[in-house]
Formats: structure tokens, sequence, C-alpha cells
């Protein structure tokens, strides 16, 4: 199965993790990422910790944990390769469904990529029966 597939067939919990500058951790829950057509990864962020983290240090671990019994899912190592601001491409991608005043009040939206650098089974250290492309 390739990884675009994967995320658009199987729901779970994802988690994405950063550090700052200073080696301070963070963890966040994060939607599925959208898969690009060359293979990145992107994530539609808010001006907090996370993003701010990304600004000082471009790696990143997303884990996501697939619905059900039992631990399945995969664990994503990942590097930023570039932010958008785009608000039309950024509403277009979109998953959730607020009403423009609760969307302004929470704050700017981004557009982060990222290029995922090795790809893991949640648990172990196999390579999944997923592939990058």
């Amino acid at each position: 199965m390739q990884l675009k597939d994967y995320f658009s067939q199987i729901n779970g919990t994802g988690v994405m993790s950063t550090a700052d500058n200073a080696g301070k951790v963070d963890a966040a829950i994060y939607a599925r990422p959208h898969v690009m057509e060359d293979g990145t990864l992107a994530f539609i962020m808010r001006e907090r910790l996370t993003h701010r983290n990304l600004a000082e240090n471009p790696y990143a671990a997303y884990l996501f944990i697939e619905e059900g019994r039992g631990y399945k899912g995969l664990r994503l190592y990942l590097k930023k390769i570039k932010e958008d601001t785009d608000a039309k491409l950024i509403q277009q991608m979109t998953r959730r469904c607020l009403s423009p005043e609760e969307d302004e009040a929470k704050g700017a939206k981004f557009l982060v990529y990222f290029k995922v650098e090795k790809l893991l089974d949640l648990i172990g250290s196999g390579s999944p029966e997923v592939k990058l492309s």
C-alpha cells in the first residue's frame, strides 16, 4: 500500500513531536497528513509551539496509531522543507469545518511541508508494508 492510500483509508490518532534548538521537546495531536504527488507530506498548523519549534529545528517525528485493537500504525521521521501561507490553498486543504469567525479567532494558519526521512512500523524496528511511493 502506498502512503497516500494508507492515510486516505486508515483512521487513527496522530502525534507530532518537535524540539526547539535547545532540545526542549513538544508533542501535539495532529490530523492525518496530506500526501502530495511528489511524496512530501503537508500539515496545516497554527502559530503554536510545534510551528515555532520547526522554525528553530526542522526535524519532527509523527506517530500514527490506527483505530482498533492492538497497536498498529506508523512512525515517520520528518524534515521540514518549506512552508506556505497561501490562504486559498490552505482553505482548500482544510478538513475541519469551522465558521469563518471561529477559524479566524484561532489564529493564522501555515501549510508546512516535510520530506519523509524514515518510515517504521509503530512497534519494533521493522519496515512497514506501507511504501513512500
